[in-house]
């Protein structure tokens, strides 16, 4: 019976993966697509970071000042300063990520070596819990422990791929280019332009660039595209106008 059910297994599978494959063609599953997304998805919000702080920063100063060389000093130091931040606050967040990851990997490797009958029973029954029956799920398991225990019982019970464990470095890397990215946008439409029309210019620079991440990120996440653009667009107006209104003040008032 037992072998009866692992060919029906056997067999659904392997029918079910030549339709998928013709149905599917060029489509991609499982964690990479998911991990690639996120990748994405941090590249975006890591660019509009770096489009909100520095356009803040030279607005801000333009508000309070004529000189090209301060607004250049201060975008250029807001541009470095934000940058190595995002890497470090991504490198700390990603390593504590890594870590746990690395430490269930263990503990699963270390229950896997002391007590493997009862880790069998466990993924046997992880699997009757998703609905196959006790015979199908204690063939299942028994498969995919021959195949490879450890990835087996990471996927079921705790949805981590040990191949795809995350690199602080990477992360690191990842969003301080982003944020450089986004950064550079407001520093040169505030740099270029003569002096009187450098403000307006900024804006209308910033709030387009602000509009494309906020629908790029929309369709990345599967949201409506006109409110993440909303969002991010007002947010952004408002950190401008926020800005500038201190930097005129300050102007005004004689400290700048």
């Amino acid at each position: 019976m037992l072998v009866l059910s692992v060919s029906r297994a056997e067999a659904f599978t392997m029918t079910t993966s030549a339709s998928t494959a013709a149905t599917h063609e060029g489509e991609e599953h499982a964690g990479n697509l998911a991990g690639r997304l996120n990748w994405l998805r941090a590249g975006v919000l890591g660019a509009n970071d770096g489009i909100v702080s520095v356009a803040a920063i030279v607005v801000g100063v333009a508000g309070a000042s004529t000189s090209t060389g301060a607004i250049a000093t201060a975008g250029a130091a807001g541009l470095v300063g934000g940058a190595i931040s995002m890497a470090l606050g991504e490198y700390v967040s990603v390593s504590s990520q890594r870590d746990s990851q690395n430490a269930l990997i263990e503990k699963e490797r270390r229950e896997l070596r002391d007590d493997p009958d009862a880790e069998l029973a466990e993924l046997t029954q992880l699997y009757r819990d998703q609905g196959l029956s006790e015979e199908t799920a204690a063939a299942v398991a028994e498969e995919l422990t021959k195949r490879d225990a450890l990835k087996a019982h990471l996927a079921a019970e705790l949805g981590i791929d040990e191949d795809e464990v995350v690199s602080p470095w990477h992360a690191a890397a990842a969003s301080a280019a982003a944020f450089t990215i986004g950064a550079i946008l407001p520093l040169l439409a505030m740099l270029l332009p003569p002096a009187s029309i450098r403000i307006p210019v900024t804006f209308v620079a910033v709030l387009l660039a602000l509009a494309l991440t906020g629908a790029v990120g929309a369709r990345i996440g599967g949201g409506s595209k006109a409110r993440a653009t909303l969002r991010v667009v007002v947010g952004g107006a408002a950190a401008l106008a926020a800005t500038f209104v201190i930097g005129m003040l300050l102007h005004t008032g004689g400290v700048a």
